[in-house]
């Protein structure tokens, strides 16, 4: 049985929406050999200091999100893919508490194939960088100025996926300039989209 984290309590405690959903979900985890954690301000459970799993409330539901869901087998087809753009992650979405306890064996068998991932050391193959589109706007920029193409190519390939993301989900050319503009500085700095 996992140790409840003080920090997650103070979470939970503060939290009006799905607060019965998360306490449900959070009993159903302590359950399972993880390691109770809060990261990005979200209770985080982890295997031997990797992630494995996240609890996380939205407007129209609540969720478990298995950071390397895209490589569980998922038989009775509950994960989610959250935008086309998530590789690895996948969620399990929840609107009350009744799901999750009619569900419990079903989780503690998921959480339980997700260890086992970790056990394993597997990675969730994701697409490379120049599989992703460059929006022309910022194309543009890169074959005009060379120490913004020098800079850019030098950042992470998290980073630049980030950027190549942010700027293409813009749906009017106006608005990709206006982001690309805005972020050319960080990028200079060999920063990432949000440091």
């Amino acid at each position: 049985m996992t140790t409840q984290n003080p920090k997650v309590d103070s979470i939970l405690r503060h939290t009006q929406q799905w607060r019965d959903e998360l306490e449900t979900l959070r009993s159903i985890l302590l359950e399972c050999e993880l390691t109770e954690e809060l990261k990005w301000y979200q209770p985080c459970y982890t295997f031997q200091k990797k992630n494995v799993v996240l609890m996380h409330g939205f407007k129209e539901y609540c969720a478990l999100l298995f950071f390397k869901g895209a490589l569980l087998k998922d038989p009775e087809r509950i994960l989610v893919q959250q935008t086309e753009n998530v590789q690895g992650p996948r969620q399990i979405r929840f609107t009350n508490v009744r799901e999750i306890v009619k569900r419990k064996s079903i989780l503690k068998a998921y959480v339980a194939e997700a260890i086992e991932l970790e056990k394993s050391g597997a990675k969730v193959k994701l697409k490379k960088v120049s599989e992703f589109k460059v929006p022309e706007e910022f194309q543009k920029k890169l074959d005009e100025t060379p120490t913004l193409r020098k800079a850019f190519f030098a950042l992470t390939p998290g980073r630049q996926r980030g950027y190549l993301l942010h700027f293409a989900g813009a749906k009017q050319s106006k608005t990709r300039e206006l982001r690309i503009e805005r972020h050319i500085p960080q990028i200079l700095e060999g920063k990432g989209l949000d440091d």
